[in-house]
């Protein structure tokens, strides 16, 4: 059925540039950034700002930079962090927190992705000798793990204000906060208004080759820049890959809507095929999902490798992650749900 277009379902990170966004790169002016004489580089951090509604801006190589860069600039080492259980930062970023910043993560099991008001002031510590002092609070929105599922305003709001009242900062993991935005149909600085810092990528469904941004004050953005030097981030002529995030800031997030949709398709699908999903939970772009009894996650996804269809096998017994992305379309959606019709040998 498919002969040659290999329909890349692992990550919205597998996205490649437009012919657009090509032109856009080998048109781009460029500098040293280190000197701050790259134009392209200072007009995206300067976009990047003005659309999330904070002062200024820091082009970083990676979220991972730009979360590890923002909780250094927030804290100070010997501090204690509080995390979602199941948080990007807490899994995935190879402990660095306490690696690099020295500092101590203190998780909470959340619901969904997300923990409530009370769980703040249960899980503070306060500056007594024996304690580790709790400075930072960090949300990631949308929450990866949770399979993409969101934060609305109003909530965040509320664990804002509970968090500030406790004296504590509170940075945004929002790789993917314009889908955020999108589902939750807030304007993105309505929705991250309250955030002291918030980073996210423009690698991921945004369809850039490279890199992050950070947002915040101009005083916190001085010390993300001088903590993205001492990890090693001097970008040189980093306009290459900045105006591949401006082309994607001006022209790329309307179309995040298209993703939702087809996640939504391809859910409602696997679901009428016997899988084993939370519809309720597919908001953004990721389908979580388990096979019907009768094949294992791992032999499906083997099978559908065959097939030039391409998902990551789960570990450890989790589910099987679907995302949709820019160069995923409805029609290849539906050429999925045949395939996995044919997989199932259902009749």
């Amino acid at each position: 059925m498919i002969k040659n277009k290999v329909i890349d379902l692992r990550s919205d990170t597998v996205t490649m540039p437009t012919k657009e966004m090509l032109v856009a790169i080998n048109n781009a002016q460029i500098g040293d950034d280190f000197y701050g004489d790259d134009a392209a580089v200072k007009e995206l951090e300067e976009l990047s700002a003005h659309l999330l509604g904070k002062e200024a801006g820091l082009f970083v190589t990676s979220g991972t930079m730009g979360n590890l860069v923002s909780i250094m600039s927030h804290t100070n080492r010997g501090e204690s962090v509080l995390l979602e259980k199941d948080s990007h930062i807490f899994r995935c970023e190879s402990g660095n927190i306490s690696a690099i910043a020295g500092l101590l993560p203190k998780c909470i099991k959340g619901k969904n992705g997300f923990f409530g008001i009370e769980d703040i002031a249960e899980n503070m510590s306060d500056n007594r000798i024996l304690s580790s002092k709790t400075t930072l609070l960090c949300i990631e929105n949308p929450h990866n793990a949770a399979g993409g599922t969101i934060l609305k305003k109003k909530l965040f709001n509320s664990l804002c204000l509970a968090a500030h009242q406790h004296g504590l900062k509170i940075h945004i993991d929002g790789a993917r906060i314009f889908n955020a935005a999108i589902c939750s149909q807030t304007e993105v600085s309505d929705l991250v208004k309250e955030a002291d810092s918030i980073t996210f990528c423009l690698s991921k469904d945004l369809g850039c080759p490279y890199g992050s941004i950070v947002v915040g004050t101009k005083d916190f953005i001085a010390k993300a820049r001088k903590n993205r030097q001492m990890l090693g981030g001097g970008l040189r002529q980093g306009g290459l890959m900045a105006a591949a995030g401006i082309y994607a800031l001006k022209n790329n997030i309307n179309r995040l809507i298209d993703d939702h949709k087809n996640a939504i398709l391809l859910a409602e699908g696997l679901l009428n095929l016997g899988f084993n999903l939370d519809l309720e939970n597919v908001q953004t772009n990721m389908v979580y999902a388990n096979t019907p009894p009768h094949i294992q996650n791992d032999l499906f996804c083997s099978k559908l490798l065959e097939k030039n269809i391409k998902v990551n096998t789960p570990a450890n017994g989790k589910k099987i992650r679907f995302v949709t992305h820019l160069g995923i379309e409805k029609k290849d959606i539906e050429i999925v749900l045949n395939v996995v019709f044919e997989i199932l040998g259902i009749n």
